[in-house]
């Protein structure tokens, strides 16, 4: 369970035009594997985000603390849980110790083997018969190859079996840390319209939360539970000829893979419902469970890709793809995109609103209160586009001269004069001269350059060219008159 993904080589022709088949939680396995404490914190973050776990309760998930368990101060639940670790004392390889990978694989068998023989009525209710069973049960111990299919066994002395190695696991299989969270799993509901809590439950976020508290399971727990829930679905399906619900399996079940160890009935009283509709809930959707949620892969898949660590040759360059390299830049470009896009967005709509305004405020009947609205939107100018149909109000034209001295300046400069305000800080313009001026302005050099007795010797010869230019035109417009 520890691996990750096995590669082969095949040189075989006929196998090549096979599909590939790589794991979606690839990622996922390889940070669970190589990092578990951030692995750990990335779920358990997550855990939290969807259940209300106080600090005690957090702890205890977080293996920080001891789970608090009901019915652990009681001395009855004491007689009792001394009692079971009397029995326990006697323990063989696989029954009564630990879950490791060696039993899995001695229960293993016992599991492919239901699989095959799920039409038994009242199979994991009706209890084999006990002799059978030992012998079943000290042929696993051993470790020996048992041969089911030999007719020996029945299919409910094998399920009862099961049932007995799961009920002699020092703890639950879904373990003491995880009990209170899945209670608080049990409580997860939706809400109405007015924001209240209904008793529907929320099966959308159970899912979830159950996907992320499977992720933090210890592995050989996490393997056996699959192969659990597995059977257990396949045995629900068929329970038009079994008689066993997915409610049922439960019932038989939920004191083995949930329930809390030496505890009695009377200190679950308040939970055992939640407890057990958990256990239903679970049946029903395991084959939704063990899948990592979306948000989890592409996590796991960024701290590779966006790490320059040193990856091994089993990664078969997926972490160094092309892509990779710029798919922080590519994401940051992408986001840019967005937020320009929206701002011309939100600017396109402002400048459509105030475009509509002022066609109300233009037709409008003539007022006071219309002239002032105008002029507060000749104040901002910007308001409206250049693309906007509205008509606006036509600029005054600029009168030309008609006077005589007009028409000299005209004759004389070649342009009309324009007097500009000048701001300030606006640096002057050059003044623009005639023709008969650029020979002396091209031998006296740049105006940069120039000495002042030269400007002024210059200005001295422009003002008599003017004064010869205007007696001139005075002589010809007079004899034409």
């Amino acid at each position: 369970s520890d691996a990750i993904c096995n590669f082969v080589i095949c040189n075989d022709s006929s196998l090549r035009s096979q599909p590939i088949i790589f794991n979606p939680d690839f990622f996922v396995e390889k940070l669970r594997h190589e990092k578990p404490e951030v692995f750990t914190e990335l779920v358990v973050s997550n855990i939290t985000r969807l259940i209300d776990l106080p600090g005690a309760e957090l702890a205890q998930l977080m293996g920080e603390e001891d789970p608090k368990l009901p019915g652990a101060n009681s001395t009855a639940s004491g007689f009792f849980r001394s009692l079971m670790s009397l029995k326990r004392k006697e323990k063989g390889v696989v029954f009564g110790s630990p879950l490791t990978e060696e039993g899995i694989a001695q229960v293993s068998q016992l599991i492919e083997y239901l699989h095959k023989n799920l039409r038994a009525e009242g199979l994991f209710r009706v209890p084999g018969n006990s002799i059978r069973q030992q012998i079943l049960k000290d042929a696993l111990n051993s470790g020996t190859d048992i041969d089911l299919d030999s007719g020996e066994f029945h299919s409910n002395d094998v399920a009862t079996l099961l049932k007995m190695f799961l009920g002699e696991l020092p703890e639950p299989l879904l373990t003491h840390k995880h009990f209170h969270a899945h209670l608080k799993i049990a409580d997860l509901t939706l809400f109405d319209e007015k924001g209240n809590k209904t008793s529907t439950p929320d099966k959308e976020r159970q899912i979830e939360a159950l996907q992320l508290l499977f992720l933090i399971l210890p592995a050989p727990n996490r393997s056996l539970l699959k192969l659990l829930l597995d059977l257990l679905y396949q045995t629900a399906k068929k329970q038009d000829k079994n008689k066993m619900s997915a409610h049922n399996l439960a019932l038989m079940f939920a004191p083995h893979i949930l329930w809390p160890r030496n505890v009695s009935t009377n200190d679950l009283q308040e939970n055992i419902t939640k407890l057990n509709n958990g256990v239903t809930f679970m049946i029903k959707h395991s084959q939704k469970l063990f899948k990592a949620p979306a948000y989890i892969r592409e996590c796991a898949r960024l701290h590779y890709l966006g790490s320059r660590a040193h990856t091994s040759k089993d990664d078969l360059d997926l972490l160094t793809s092309p892509g990779s390299k710029e798919l922080q830049p590519l994401k940051s470009q992408k986001r840019s995109r967005l937020d320009t896009c929206h701002q011309e967005e939100t600017q396109q709509r402002t400048e459509e609103a105030l475009k509509e305004l002022f066609r109300h405020v233009h037709n409008m009947p003539d007022s006071a209160k219309k002239k002032k609205l105008i002029r507060q939107f000749n104040k901002h100018p910007t308001a409206l586009t250049p693309g906007s149909d509205v008509p606006a109000s036509p600029a005054p034209r600029r009168t030309r001269s008609r006077s005589f001295s007009g028409l000299i300046k005209r004759k004389v400069l070649g342009t009309p004069v324009i007097l500009e305000r000048k701001s300030r800080d606006a640096t002057p313009e050059p003044e623009r001269v005639s023709k008969e001026n650029v020979h002396l302005l091209q031998k006296c050099g740049s105006p940069a350059h120039m000495s002042q007795a030269k400007l002024k010797s210059l200005e001295g010869q422009k003002e008599e060219s003017c004064r010869r230019m205007r007696t001139r035109l005075l002589s010809k417009d007079s004899s034409s008159l």
